[in-house]
């Protein structure tokens, strides 16, 4: 019996034509770094002409830029898949297997580079600092033999001494003050340094409490009291003072929530988390702070967390953040009303609170499962679910998020994780809120920040949003140079 071949319909010429016009857009976009247009226009162009590689492989890199790390490592296949000769597709798939961590892939891309074009001095630099990384890890690997050895145990306090000439704040009786945090967000605004003593003994105290801290954390909120929700800070430690600023410093009666990705980019990290740090310590009970998929050792080290401890601190001390970050809370519960997370929703249907709070927390996050998803996981406006446009985790639509509330007998969720250009948005019916806090993320998305308060007594949203303010002349990601080097 005969079968019947499917054959592409032809492309016309004015279709070629037009596709081409569109990618000239779309580069013109790219250039103004106006990414989401660039976008818009690379799959126009793809519409027209779905069979050219080129367009994939930019269309990639709009993703990269985007962190739409899934959408841009499927880009990058296809286009080597229609031009096997075709070397920019190889790299821009090396660049989105690095952004998600898998370096050995991203190796096996930059080698085939290298071979076919042995005299690419940027092939062979790419291929030589990935297999550092991969050797590093490998060797990292074999010599972790202790498992139950903690960074924490090996830091000795007493041996660190205040020099006569350190001028900044100093921790009173081993503790927190409120003088001390005025203090140091004033050091930190002359760009000053806390004390690697100071910064140590706040690490520590701050990984004890978190340890006793559970999965899912109930927050109480009085009729009458406001209850602040911040999103992503990301490095950003003069928007967190403006926000200080416009809403009232942390207080016992001026609650507050970080809702994860507190450092990474922006080149102000350190600042921003010994900061919340401080106030956490201070205000236990009413400053709290969620994880966020940037509080792992993968994204430090390729966004520049590790890089900028390593810079103003040690090795040591970068080590200990991630043994800190894994003890973080995973997820809120305010007033057993609203759920707050970083990231957003599940696979399955059938998640409740009782399983969040099972969740063994004390590791990086997993490639799946609902830890994972906490922490990575997107809203999308049509029903059902999709493979997340991040290569982690996935979409969900609202009836994802109805099913959910309804099992779990909650009001609505707040998430962050994703720039807003008004610095949140209400979606899925108004039960899925983003809410994102650095506003001109990254010094170049000109998007406003936001944050939310509510009142105990009706536990509705209300929106405040803000431009970015001034900051000293330090460039996001300044020390991440040396693996964002590999992504270019």
């Amino acid at each position: 019996m005969a079968t019947e071949t499917q054959e592409s319909p032809a492309i016309s010429a004015d279709d070629i034509k037009l596709a081409e016009k569109y990618k000239s857009d779309a580069n013109e976009y790219f250039k103004k770094q106006d990414f989401n247009n660039a976008i818009d226009f690379y799959t126009k162009a793809i519409e027209k002409n779905p069979e050219v590689a080129i367009y994939y492989a930019n269309r990639s890199f709009a993703y990269l830029k985007t962190e739409c790390f899934g959408y841009a490592l499927s880009d990058a296949s296809k286009s080597v898949e229609l031009d096997k000769t075709y070397v920019k597709g190889y790299y821009r798939r090396a660049a989105a297997h690095m952004s998600l961590g898998k370096f050995k892939e991203a190796l096996k891309d930059y080698e085939y580079v290298t071979k076919v074009r042995p005299n690419d001095k940027d092939a062979k630099m790419k291929y030589s600092e990935c297999n550092k990384i991969v050797k590093k890890i490998a060797f990292e690997k074999a010599i972790a033999v202790d498992d139950n050895k903690n960074i924490a145990d090996t830091i000795n306090l007493d041996a660190m001494t205040i020099e006569n000439e350190y001028a900044g704040p100093e921790l009173e009786d081993g503790k927190v003050t409120l003088q001390f945090m005025k203090d140091l967000m004033e050091l930190y605004k002359k760009q000053g340094k806390l004390h690697r003593k100071y910064a140590y003994k706040i690490l520590l105290d701050i990984k004890c409490y978190f340890m006793k801290q559970t999965t899912l954390v109930e927050i109480p909120i009085g009729d009458e009291h406001k209850f602040t929700v911040c999103g992503d800070i990301h490095g950003q430690f003069y928007d967190l003072m403006n926000i200080f600023e416009m809403n009232g410093l942390p207080s016992e009666t001026n609650p507050y929530l970080f809702n994860g990705d507190f450092v990474d980019r922006g080149s102000f990290s350190v600042e921003c988390i010994f900061t919340l740090f401080g106030f956490k310590l201070l205000y236990p009970n009413h400053f709290f702070m969620s994880r966020g998929n940037h509080e792992s050792a993968t994204m430090n080290q390729m966004y520049g967390f590790d890089g900028e401890v390593k810079s103003k601190y040690t090795a040591q001390m970068a080590d200990l953040f991630t043994e800190v970050y894994n003890w973080l809370p995973l997820a809120h519960c305010l007033n057993k009303r609203v759920l707050v997370m970083h990231g957003g929703l599940f696979t399955r249907d059938d998640v409740t609170l009782d399983e969040i709070r099972k969740i063994d927390r004390n590791r990086q996050p997993p490639d799946e499962g609902p830890m994972c998803e906490l922490l990575w996981s997107d809203p999308q406006p049509q029903n059902g679910r999709a493979p997340s446009k991040r290569g982690v985790g996935c979409q969900f639509g609202p009836d994802v998020t109805k099913t959910f509330l309804d099992l779990n007998k909650l009001d609505y969720i707040i998430r962050s994780h994703e720039v807003k250009n008004d610095g949140y948005e209400v979606a899925h019916n108004g039960l899925c809120i983003t809410v994102f806090s650095a506003p001109n993320y990254c010094d170049t998305m000109g998007n406003k920040g936001a944050f939310i308060t509510l009142k105990g007594s009706d536990m509705l949203p209300n929106f405040t949003t803000y431009e970015a303010v001034p900051h000293p002349n330090v460039k996001p990601m300044a020390y991440a140079s040396s693996l964002l080097s590999l992504m270019c």
